[in-house]
């Protein structure tokens, strides 16, 4: 049995405290929202989540310090653009304590992805990062999963193999932490021009062409950025790609959707209701590929439909025109 300090309280921070407690594992979840903390403690509910009960084994709180006192390992999920102010509130009790990192996405301001902003914060923290084709609404009531977990720490690989391991989760372990972060964050990009694609009514040949050329632009700058190319094809690149693009329970798809069907920026956010990662990838992404000379029409394109008004039709005849080139290219 572990004791585990899950930061955040939404969707995936329930989900996975859900499972880690139908373990036998110990789980204190940490929240900035009283309401949330009380649903959670009072009800075993979270509003995310609807019909998921929270087993006893799952306490909430609003101080951080009280979360991370005591535990083995600390499992960080809050929306990325969070992630350097709420891990700034507990760096001061980590100590040994491994730190992974559950959220997918960038840092908006520096462009680093989640590791690096917590090393910036914390250079002696034991980091590691977990991810992989999973929607909290399955893993919550324990549909068959299969994850991730990458880090240089080989302690870390098998505390977390061992702790999350069950009939329901396999956890396959890797050492590339910078592929799989961004593998994680590159995807909602591509499922968001899924979402895009959806709504304004393309059909399988579309939704095809666009998932293979997207995976092809998110390993060209994953490996130009530090991450192996067999990585992106892995669960975390493909495996998460697939799910995410697919799925009605991605909601970077979902905010793709409404896009497509005439909705402003704005309206999607609303409608959607949680936090959209693509947004703020996609602004990254496109920074990342012009500082690296990337070719990346995708994420240019769907940046300039985000940004700078391109109506999606119209963005589809970009693509579709752009000059002649090998496959390969």
């Amino acid at each position: 049995m572990k004791n585990v300090a899950i930061i955040g309280s939404g969707s995936w921070g329930t989900a996975l405290a859900t499972h880690l407690a139908s373990n036998g594992h110990n789980v204190k979840m940490w929240s900035f929202n009283e309401e949330e903390k009380n649903l959670i403690n009072n009800e075993r509910r979270c509003k995310f989540l609807p019909g998921v009960v929270i087993p006893a084994k799952v306490e909430c709180y609003t101080d951080i310090k009280t979360v991370v006192d005591g535990v083995d390992f600390i499992l960080h999920v809050t929306p990325s653009k969070f992630t350097r102010e709420t891990f700034v509130k507990y760096k001061e009790y980590v100590g040994n304590k491994p730190v992974i990192i559950c959220s997918k996405g960038f840092e908006k301001e520096s462009l680093k992805t989640l590791d690096e902003v917590m090393i910036d914060e914390l250079p002696t923290v034991r980091i590691g990062a977990l991810t992989g084709p999973s929607h909290a609404e399955e893993v919550a009531i324990a549909v068959p999963t299969v994850l991730v977990i990458a880090s240089h720490d080989s302690e870390i690989l098998n505390l977390i193999q061992d702790t999350f391991m069950s009939e329901k989760m396999r956890v396959y372990t890797s050492d590339d932490v910078k592929g799989v972060e961004l593998g994680g964050a590159l995807k909602n990009i591509i499922a968001f021009c899924a979402g895009v694609a959806a709504g304004i009514g393309l059909g399988d040949n579309s939704f095809a062409a666009l998932v293979t050329r997207g995976l092809g632009e998110i390993s060209r700058l994953g490996t130009k950025l530090g991450g192996r190319r067999e990585t992106f094809y892995g669960l975390s690149g493909l495996g998460d790609l697939i799910v995410t693009c697919l799925s009605e329970h991605s909601r970077n798809r979902r905010a793709g959707v409404l896009i497509g069907q005439g909705k402003t920026l704005e309206e999607a956010k609303k409608e959607v209701g949680m936090v959209i990662e693509s947004i703020d990838n996609i602004d990254v992404a496109q920074k990342l590929g012009e500082i690296n000379n990337i070719y990346m029409p995708i994420t240019n394109t769907v940046y300039d439909v985000i940004y700078n008004g391109l109506k999606p039709e119209e963005a589809v005849i970009q693509l579709m025109t752009k000059e002649k080139k090998c496959e390969w290219d």
